[in-house]
């Protein structure tokens, strides 16, 4: 039995050691250096520094487009990509954005918001990017004076009743007793 072991460990010394001679073999050394420059940067983010998160457009009139610019600059030592924004809905549109900035330079996006709704109304815009953490968010908020929306309001709150009482009585069907 001992015997028998110790083949085995023999035979399978032989194998793992023919098997280093091959893998050392196969190693390009030009992609262990190209990998480890991955690995040396692999934490070197761009950082993007945004002028405002929050843009105010104040008392708006309803309907009333509006729009605003959001800069950015790229603070790191990588290039900054955006690759994308979104707006929570369709009334807040994103365009123009720049889409690569590299290290030091500042790059920017227009905001046109349709200005409708009524009473206090917030938007969020994400950006995508390849930063450390992936997205940036900033909102743009207004306070829309809608007039029609308030009265409409008003007399859903408070409806004038225009039918008449009738009494539950029996044989008082149809007799208004106010």
């Amino acid at each position: 039995m001992k015997k028998i072991i110790l083949g085995m460990s023999a035979l399978c010394m032989v194998a793992f050691t023919s098997c280093k001679e091959d893998a050392a073999s196969k190693v390009n050394s030009e992609n262990v250096a190209v990998a480890a420059e991955r690995d040396a940067n692999a934490g070197d983010f761009p950082v993007m520094e945004l002028d405002k998160t929050v843009h105010d457009f104040g008392t708006i009139e309803n309907g009333t487009p509006v729009e605003t610019i959001f800069k950015y600059k790229n603070t790191g030592n990588s290039m900054l990509v955006v690759s994308n924004i979104k707006s929570t809905c369709g009334c807040t549109v994103p365009s123009n954005y720049t889409k690569e900035v590299a290290p030091g330079q500042t790059g920017q996006f227009t905001v046109k918001f349709n200005g409708k709704g009524n009473g206090k109304v917030s938007k969020s815009l994400t950006m995508t990017t390849n930063t450390e953490k992936g997205t940036e968010i900033v909102k743009i908020t207004a306070m829309v004076n809608n007039p029609d929306a308030a009265n409409k309001a008003a007399v859903q709150k408070n409806p004038v009743s225009t039918t008449t009482r009738t009494s539950t009585k029996p044989g008082h069907e149809g007799h208004n007793h106010d």
